[in-house]
């Protein structure tokens, strides 16, 4: 029997930088092509974050041109449309021309995702000398406000301290369990119920673009993917307004994850004031410390973990995923309950898989080896995931994590996720945020070597 010859970690490190190379269009990178030819808010933070490794500028550039599709009131759009006639259906589906905020000059979607710009400015940043970190924050600095006051005065109207969302792909973990028990609950029209009830999903495969770049099986169901088009039709009909829309909404969510990720954002966004000797508005610095407090609303005593919970009635929604782990990442709890939250990870019947970190728990009645964020493994969250453990000191769990990841790109190239039982990769092939964060990790390790 011939032994398999895997690549080096330099042939890895060359081959992820490949990846980036060959999913550049001009000033941003693609997810992957074909199957997500738009640019992606925090798919180019992530990928921010590993050309910083390697090429200052370019990472730079990924995140500027993040910027150019700001609304004027401060929003930024999951989605960046790419222009020609090939596009022109996706551009027309969210028509967020119909917002007077929106950008004149370009098409974006309506809604956000993850606020992980700060975290990718921060990470650019220590790369720089003091000089140019400082021009760096300067230039950065206003976009950033805008958005974090964005943040608050749109999606958290009650000033609790947690941000709400209006559409399941806002929390970047598309289809967990939390975002479609909710969904399936409160977000069903009579039309998808008749659809579904006569056994006619099977239509909608000829009007997706997914499953024909990557198996249906490992996408969301048709069913879901009507849902999620069916938020958007009446999204747009209030022309992204967010007062309209919260007026006659059923459907709004108070992410873990999403808020897990702003506070750290807030975090980093005071690091940045601080280098550069600007107070932060007095009202949004109350904002942040009160997401910080706020986040114990959705900590589950009997359960020792955090849920997501719903905007309209207060409930936590207790459908295990990923997002339990999340509140590692926004540094916010103390150290006995991220010890709880380790507890979690370690565990066989839980996230403690061969390939850690499932999206789902591996006991749960929703858990599928290759179901869209149901299962696989993610090389982005198992990122945020390791930057948590090692800030509360957890860096045996955090080693074994970030090896893991490295060894699933070694063995089969970056793709968008993995099988956390046996490694089998899955979605997309050449996936960017997959090759960027492994740049970041082998370097790291690099690093740390280096100083040892």
């Amino acid at each position: 029997m011939i032994e398999e010859t895997l690549p080096t970690p330099e042939e890895v490190l060359a081959g992820c930088k490949s990846v980036l190379d060959k999913n550049q269009k001009g000033d941003y990178t693609v997810p992957a092509e074909g199957l997500y030819p738009h640019q992606w808010l925090w798919d180019s933070c992530f990928i921010s974050i590993g050309l910083a490794e390697y090429d200052i500028e370019r990472a730079k550039t990924e995140l500027r041109s993040l910027l150019r599709g700001q609304w004027s009131n401060g929003m930024l759009p999951n989605m960046i449309f790419a222009n020609g006639d090939a596009h022109k259906r996706d551009r027309n589906i969210w028509q967020s021309w119909r917002n007077p905020h929106s950008p004149d000059d370009l098409t974006t979607s309506g809604i956000t995702q993850p606020p992980m710009l700060a975290e990718a400015v921060v990470r650019i940043g220590k790369k720089l000398d003091k000089v140019e970190r400082r021009s760096w924050y300067q230039d950065m600095y206003p976009a950033l406000v805008a958005y974090h006051t964005w943040l608050y005065t749109e999606r958290d109207p009650h000033d609790e301290g947690l941000v709400l969302l209006i559409h399941p792909w806002e929390s970047g973990l598309d289809n967990s369990p939390p975002w479609i028990d909710q969904l399936h609950v409160h977000s069903k029209p009579t039309w998808v119920r008749g659809i579904e009830k006569l056994k006619l999903d099977k239509t909608a495969v000829l009007f997706r673009r997914d499953t024909q770049h990557v198996p249906p099986g490992q996408r969301v169901s048709n069913i879901d993917a009507l849902l999620y088009f069916n938020i958007i039709r009446r999204l747009k009909r209030k022309n992204w307004d967010i007062e309209r829309i919260l007026a006659r909404s059923h459907f709004t969510f108070q992410d873990l994850t999403f808020n897990c990720i702003f506070i750290r954002a807030n975090q980093h966004l005071k690091s940045i004031a601080k280098t550069i000797g600007h107070h932060l508005p007095e009202d949004l610095e109350e904002n942040m410390k009160r997401s910080e407090d706020a986040l114990d609303n959705l900590w589950d005593g009997f359960y020792k973990q955090y849920y997501s919970r719903t905007f309209i009635t207060r409930k936590l929604v207790k459908e295990p995923s990923l997002a339990a782990l999340m509140p590692l990442y926004s540094g916010a709890i103390d150290q006995e309950r991220a010890e709880e939250l380790v507890k979690l990870l370690k565990s066989p019947s839980k996230f403690g898989a061969k390939y850690p970190v499932p999206s789902v728990p591996m006991d749960s009645s929703w858990y599928k080896e290759f179901g869209y964020w149901q299962g696989p493994t993610w090389i982005n969250t198992n990122w945020l995931i390791t930057d948590g453990l090692r800030r509360y000191g957890f860096d045996k769990e955090a080693e074994k994590i970030e090896n893991s990841s490295i060894e699933l790109v070694t063995k089969n190239g970056p793709h968008e996720y993995f099988s956390a039982k046996n490694g089998k990769p899955a979605g997309a092939r050449n996936f960017s945020w997959s090759a960027s964060l492994i740049i970041e990790m082998l370097s790291r390790k690099k690093n740390v070597k280096k100083e040892s």
